[in-house]
């Protein structure tokens, strides 16, 4: 880690800590991801998460563990919406 000079601030996120996320947001991906559920149940294979716009708040269920986001999406993974909902 480098030394940060006085008044200087460190924005890094530690790569073991996932960067905040708003919780409306997070509220919003939890719905396109049960909607999701409800609306097709017949398609297998365990989701990694959505990715959602931070400003429109739609998105899309994610099956992979590295999606592709444009700018003003963010990536909220499966675990975070479930521990959001209880």
């Amino acid at each position: 880690m480098y030394a940060l000079r006085q008044g200087q601030t460190n924005f890094t996120v530690p790569k073991n800590q996932p960067p905040l996320i708003d919780t409306a947001v997070i509220r919003a991906a939890g719905q396109i991801y049960y909607t999701h559920c409800e609306v097709h149940p017949e398609i297998a294979g365990q989701p990694s998460g959505v990715a959602i716009n931070r400003v429109t708040h739609r998105g899309k269920v994610i099956f992979t563990n590295q999606p592709v986001l444009l700018p003003q999406e963010c990536f909220v993974p499966l675990s975070q919406i479930e521990s959001h909902m209880y």
